[in-house]
């Protein structure tokens, strides 16, 4: 069955999971667990429950320390607070350490457009990808944060795992295979690929794949990557096979985002040929409800069709 919700619900299911079969799992939050979920892992096990309040630096910190003990630490809040108050604490501390910490960040990307550029997280995996022994993760859905979660939790390293806020329609059951690496095809095609990531630019994605077929007979094949900064090179390269046209969406600036990380594999590969498109964030982001944003970002289906089609057309006529 696939069920429908918001990847931070994933998460907090996961982790009273987690709480249930890992003694060694401990869950930290600086204040917002009822927003990020962690309050139901704190309601189970209040004993390895810390609230470290307003205070995202000394979280990190006691996350790391704790790590260092031998626990499985999870460190949550809101993204642009997690990252945004505590570079110097995680570089150190557990990237440089190597500490076996998991970062979880809510409410990240445009997801929050209604509340404003300071709480919209679009620079965290430029943050996070650039930090040694550090891996990134976005999952697409709920099912897709339960794995990731849990893939985590048996994986010994620094890694931040990013989700969002809105409640969204699921796309995977629990038959569906997590592995690092590695994204999945969630739609079949020929003349040309998209890559995309989370739970706001897949669906997009996906539709826009459906429109270019029945509008403009083009072929375009939908990937969900959602490792940020660890992709599978031989896995990358048969699911690019022959096709030449490759698109990328990012829920979050250009630079630094996965379409950066996407085209330095193909370049290291040697691909000829290829013609690659990011889409994503630039500048400041704007304030609005989430659609209006994905629009003026022009991230939205109809902006990608069109975006894809007059590229495709261009190309034929060549």
């Amino acid at each position: 069955m696939i069920k429908d919700g918001a990847t931070r619900d994933g998460y907090g299911e996961a982790l009273v999971e987690l709480g249930n079969s890992d003694p060694n799992v401990v869950v930290l939050d600086s204040g917002v667990s009822d927003s990020t979920r962690t309050i139901k892992f704190g309601q189970k096990f209040p004993e390895r429950f810390f609230n470290m309040g307003i205070s995202e630096a000394d979280m990190v910190c006691t996350a790391a320390g704790l790590a260092r003990t031998g626990k499985v630490a999870f460190a949550t809040s809101f993204a642009c607070f997690l990252l945004g108050r505590t570079m110097d604490q995680i570089l150190v501390s557990i990237a440089y350490s190597n500490s076996n910490v998991k970062l979880a960040g809510t409410h990240t990307g445009l997801a929050v457009g209604e509340d404003g550029p300071s709480a919209q997280m679009i620079v965290d995996l430029a943050y996070t990808r650039a930090m040694p022994n550090m891996i990134v993760i976005q999952p697409a859905d709920w099912e897709e944060a339960v794995q990731a979660t849990k893939a985590l939790s048996k994986y010994f390293g620094p890694a931040y795992l990013r989700l969002g806020r809105p409640k969204l329609k699921g796309i995977y059951d629990s038959t569906y295979k997590f592995e690092i690496g590695k994204g999945n095809i969630i739609r079949q095609g020929s003349d040309a690929v998209i890559f995309a990531y989370g739970p706001i630019m897949l669906p997009q994605a996906y539709i826009a794949a459906e429109k270019l077929e029945s509008e403009y007979s083009i072929s375009v094949k939908v990937v969900n990557i959602p490792w940020l900064n660890t992709i599978n090179k031989t896995w990358l390269k048969e699911i690019i096979g022959n096709i030449k046209q490759i698109y990328t969406l990012d829920n979050h600036l250009m630079s630094g985002g996965q379409g950066e990380k996407i085209g330095s594999v193909i370049a290291q590969l040697g691909l000829d040929n290829i013609s690659l498109k990011m889409l994503g964030l630039t500048g400041i982001p704007v304030c609005g409800l989430n659609d209006e944003v994905i629009v003026y970002y022009e991230l939205d289906t109809n902006s990608i069709v069109k975006v894809i089609a007059n590229s495709h057309s261009s190309i034929r006529q060549v």
